[in-house]
């Protein structure tokens, strides 16, 4: 071989070695969440699946999904179907303003612009570690204005408070895995103070968070659900991957099935990171 044979040899070695490198760097960013491409926008999918072990409130229908065919036909082909049921509040789910307030929005009825909305991540962790029947506070919010801005209007605001790290684990995710008991029921939700702060003086588009419910647990009047209800605010609940979101700078895009004249359901929520 001629030694311009042994240089063009050399430098399709080296391009192979780049492209080899770029590639595993590209894998290595789409495994950890990061943009593929510098300067693209990161997705972060906020939904935990719906399949059998996915968590409803105690009294609900559980998730079902039933099998109608999977496997070869007679004409050869290959078909799945299946049959699914479930209650309109479980899993990662919306609940519409008029679950707990006449008159207001089911799910058909809520506009796309209260769905889709520039996000904001508050970190409660810190307060709601050994307290499960704490009630996120109107002061977690001005402590994050604090570090960042005000709560601009039309936000949807995420709360963190690491519950979801308990996900699928009943017991530690609503305080029992009884059927039927809701006396037991312990994990954090707004206060009425807080809901009030972010329904009247925020005016944010939606909220939402890492637990079963906007109350906590152990709440019998709801009123956060009333106070944003009424406001015509929707919530999302049982809420996944809040770790991997900033505290700000991120799109939410919440599709719920759109269920006439629903008062919840099944959502599939996403971030979009700038």
């Amino acid at each position: 071989m001629s030694c311009s044979g042994n240089n063009s040899l050399a430098r399709r070695s080296r391009m192979g070695w780049t492209a080899a490198i770029v590639f595993g760097l590209l894998e290595t960013a789409a495994l950890f969440g990061a943009p593929a491409v510098p300067g693209e926008p990161r997705w972060v999918d906020l939904t935990h699946p719906f399949d059998e072990s996915t968590i409803y409130w105690p009294t609900s229908q559980p998730f079902r999904l039933e099998e109608v065919h999977k496997g070869p036909t007679k004409g050869g082909f290959w078909y799945e179907a299946n049959n699914l049921s479930a209650a309109e509040h479980g899993g990662t789910h919306l609940d519409a303003p008029a679950h707990f307030a006449q008159g207001k929005w089911h799910v058909d009825d809520i506009p796309l612009d209260r769905l889709i909305a520039p996000g904001i991540r508050v970190d409660v962790r810190e307060n709601a570690r050994g307290n499960p029947d704490y009630r996120i506070r109107k002061e977690d919010f001005l402590a994050w204005e604090e570090k960042n801005r005000r709560i601009p209007e039309g936000s949807a605001v995420l709360v963190w408070t690491g519950w979801q790290s308990f996900w699928p684990d009943k017991k530690k995710y609503l305080g029992t895995a009884k059927r039927g008991d809701v006396e037991h029921l312990h994990f954090p939700g707004f206060s009425a103070e807080a809901a009030r702060f972010l329904a009247r003086e925020r005016k944010v588009a939606a909220v939402g968070l890492d637990t079963a419910s906007l109350d906590f647990g152990a709440s019998r009047d709801f009123p956060a659900h009333r106070i944003f209800g009424e406001a015509n605010i929707p919530g999302y609940e049982n809420l996944h991957r809040l770790d991997q979101l900033p505290a700000q700078g991120f799109r939410v895009i919440a599709l719920p099935m759109k269920i006439g004249d629903g008062s919840g359901a099944p959502l599939r929520i996403v971030a979009e990171v700038e």
